[in-house]
């Protein structure tokens, strides 16, 4: 072998050791609670050892940008440790708490993720997206990328049965997707099974299908120059008709057993026989083993043969487990190799007793190899995370005086940017998965154009045919249109949102769809907000307010869903002061990460973290409604960012508190009014964020429990006031879980309206007489908790 594929050797044998050594020390040897096994994949991961030695290690420049299959992790980590990026501490305690994670984390983990993976398929996706945001930042005047990257997966096979692979396949197409590389670990065997015969067929007919090239690296060095001999040939069909629950039984049993029953089926054939016969066992299992995927010279070789940035699926054939005492066992997937078979594997690797950790053990001259690797091309320039400078915000304003959605609302705050030519509105991206007029990014999109490589006209345009939407593509576009597909989404908007530390140009990213379909893509947006990815969602239209559409179309869960998504800051105003003003306050929440004031993350005001920042979510509606006078004073504006406002502030010997979060406002307001001829003292709490004030309280009762006695949170400042004896009605179009702790705040007595079941078509009044969250079951509820005291009638006056 020539020098490089010997280095390449040696690393990838220190990288199969020491991924395994940190599994078996986590289970076997590291004190743990309960026996409970750790687990780490070690067979999942030897098989693509000599897939990442060569990406890694020959193969990658500083630009590139790599998503490892999750279950590689423990390779990942590795290499780190080779390359001085993890700690030895840290891997000793792989899995556990402080320790490597067990699957690679932008956020959680020391060493340099590019991105982060766990929720199979996600991080596959993840990087045709990432490379669309690279061709769009490059296209623009501001962008200049100097070295464009290669966006690549590690997929493991059984990966490719999640659908949003697929999704995402269809959308790169339709982008014109390239520097994109999928690496399948071909190992043909999954969590529960062996994968079916003939798939690689049809993953070759769907990646040929949408535009890739399909690089088949099925044989390995050892296998390619067997078949250049006689009889190799025969040998090579028979490994091509070998099923692979044979191949892999062989594979565990070993080289005797692989003699036998290639005797049996060749044995006869004096040229093949004689090509058998020449090796021993040993080297008869290293040859059948030495399949293309575990071969460091084939792979370094197919790689470095790609010289185009059109998308690139390499299949790459492995064995799982290759290299360990448990490969091909097809109960390997979870399983682990015992004391007795690491005893006698660690003679077999030649790691002396006690020197588990050394880096460079079974190295000969460990100085001049650890300078070699320095040299590595993809490490040289050490730690790729990126910045960019903060976006100044301008001023957010827009008209109220006439009646009109948050929706609306929302559709004519960007049609403002868009006339402007602040920096924010530069770097201002949206994207929706096929609603974009629907959900009023029009006139946005009518100014800004839609993003494509190329220019394409708008046909209606040339034609003369009138129309209000402007279709026109072009570099400079800042809209990327969608396929209906929520997943998608959500991964354009975690890659558009990591793009100030992926290529150090940041983005506004803004995302809009319908709000019941949040659902759809909420392993994605889970995975986005997880890798700390910074981007506004807006779901709209939104609860039974969007009443002719019936129940499909009306969401119930996604309050809950912006209360319970670490990461995501939710919103839902109901009038469009209240939108202008957490919009101004979003675009720099986007853009915080703490380090302005690294030592106070906590508002004291509020006991949130919002010098960390985060994504934010607005929950929309399509309603009208009447818009209060024009509001200025401090408190309304505070109050908006932090979660909640007196609309009207309950007086001294107040017995009722409506409090409203949403669309419902003018139910709260109508109900106030009515009660109010009998209790002049009443409170109206506008609420426009329940997920900050719930996060404030809780994060204030940990307070207090750790000794600070004096910690408050915004809405237990804002009640405060309220009599124990006041009752508290809450109102919401969404679940009423989401206002019900309210009364939890304080100890006040509560009845929570809003939606529990299914909608239907109808109008608004309908429904919200249905699910009583109209004004008349607001004040029956009043009734009920003040225990039928008089209230002057007012369920006549309703």
């Amino acid at each position: 072998m020539t020098d490089k594929i010997e280095k390449l050797k040696t690393i990838e044998q220190r990288l199969l050791w020491l991924s395994h050594w940190m599994i078996h020390n986590a289970n076997h040897i590291r004190p743990k609670a309960g026996g409970i096994k750790v687990g780490g994949h070690q067979a999942s991961s030897a098989s693509m050892v000599s897939i990442m030695t060569a990406l890694y290690f020959d193969v990658l420049k500083p630009e590139d940008r790599v998503a490892v299959k999750p279950h590689a992790s423990p390779i990942f980590h590795a290499i780190q440790y080779l390359m001085g990026n993890q700690t030895q501490e840290k891997m000793e305690n792989f899995r556990g708490y402080g320790g490597v994670q067990s699957y690679p984390s932008r956020t959680k983990d020391i060493d340099d993720v590019d991105f982060s993976t766990g929720s199979v398929g996600l991080g596959v996706a993840v990087t045709s997206f990432a490379s669309i945001i690279q061709d769009y930042i490059q296209a623009k005047p501001w962008g200049g990328i100097r070295k464009m990257g290669r966006m690549i997966a590690l997929v493991g096979d059984a990966e490719l049965d999640e659908g949003n692979i697929y999704e995402a396949l269809q959308e790169g197409w339709k982008n014109d997707l390239r520097n994109c590389w999928w690496i399948i670990d071909y190992n043909r065997q999954s969590l529960d099974g062996i994968v079916k015969e003939g798939l690689f067929k049809r993953i070759e007919q769907v990646f040929d299908a949408f535009g890739w090239d399909v690089v088949r690296v099925k044989y390995g060095h050892l296998q390619r120059a067997a078949f250049e001999e006689v009889g190799g040939e025969k040998l090579r069909q028979w490994i091509d008709d070998c099923p692979n629950q044979l191949y892999s039984a062989l594979t565990f049993m070993g080289g005797a057993v692989w003699r036998e029953r290639l005797m049996d089926a060749l044995g006869d054939q004096g040229d093949v026989t004689a090509l058998i016969a020449r090796r021993s066992d040993d080297e008869l299992a290293a040859l059948m083993e030495n399949l293309g995927g575990n071969c460091v010279q084939t792979m370094a070789e197919t790689f470095a043969a790609v010289d185009h940035d059109r998308p690139v699926c390499f299949l790459a054939y492995t064995i799982k487990g290759w290299g360990t005492p448990i490969a091909g066992h097809k109960d390997n997937h979870g399983g682990l190799m015992n004391k007795s078979q690491m005893e006698e594997w660690q003679k077999y690797m030649r790691i002396p007793k006690g020197h588990e950790w050394d880096k460079f053990a079974t190295v000969a001259n460990p100085e001049a190899f650890e300078a070699q690797l320095a040299e590595t091309p993809f490490f040289a320039k050490g730690r790729r995370r990126y910045k960019d400078d903060i976006i100044e915000v301008p001023a957010i304003e827009i008209a109220t005086d006439r009646n009109i959605s948050t929706q609306m609302a929302f559709g004519k705050i960007l049609d403002n940017l868009s006339k402007g030519d602040s920096l924010l509105a530069e770097r201002i991206v949206t994207t929706s998965p096929d609603v974009t007029g629907t959900t009023n990014l029009g006139p946005w999109v009518n100014r800004r154009k839609l993003f494509a490589r190329k220019f394409q006209e708008d046909t209606f345009k040339v034609e003369n045919i009138p129309s209000t939407a402007k279709w026109e593509f072009t570099p400079e576009g800042q809209h990327i249109e969608l396929g209906i597909a929520e997943m998608n989404l959500f991964l354009l908007l975690a890659a558009a949102g990591l793009s100030h530390s992926i290529f150090g140009k940041r983005l506004i990213p803004i995302g809009t769809l319908y709000d019941p379909f949040v659902s759809r893509g909420l392993d994605a947006l889970n995975y986005a907000c997880y890798q700390d990815a910074r981007f506004m969602i807006v779901g709209t239209p939104s609860g039974v307010t969007l009443a002719p559409e019936g129940g499909a179309h009306q969401s119930i869960a996604s309050p809950l869903i912006g209360m319970s998504q670490d990461g995501l800051a939710s919103f839902e105003p109901a009038f469009v002061d209240e939108l202008a003003v957490i919009m101004e306050w979003a675009f720099g929440y986007l853009q915080k990460d703490g380090e302005d004031d690294p030592d106070k993350p906590i508002c004291e005001r509020t006991w949130l973290r919002d010098e960390t920042g985060g994504s934010v979510y607005l929950r929309l509606t399509t309603n009208p409604i009447e818009q209060p006078a024009t509001r200025v004073d401090d408190d309304f504006r505070q109050g908006a960012i932090d979660g909640a406002y007196w609309l009207r502030k309950p007086g001294p010997n107040c017995e009722v508190v409506i409090a409203y979060q949403g669309a419902v406002a003018p139910e709260a307001i109508k109900a106030a009014g009515i009660i109010a001829n009998g209790r002049r003292d009443i409170g109206v709490l506008a609420v426009t964020s329940a997920d900050r004030l719930n996060a404030g309280w809780m994060a204030a009762q940990r307070a207090r429990s750790n000794g600070i006695a004096n910690a408050q949170s915004h809405i237990e400042t804002l009640m405060a006031d309220m009599q124990r004896e006041c009752a508290l009605v809450t109102v919401i179009d969404g679940h009423p879980a989401t206002l019900s702790w309210l009364g939890g705040v304080h100890g006040h007595k509560t009845i929570s309206h809003g939606v529990e079941h299914f909608g239907q078509t109808g109008t608004i009044a309908d429904l919200y007489r249905h699910f009583n969250i109209d004004a008349q079951a607001l004040v029956h509820s009043v009734s009920e908790l003040t225990h039928g005291r008089q209230i002057r009638s007012v369920l006549t006056v309703v």
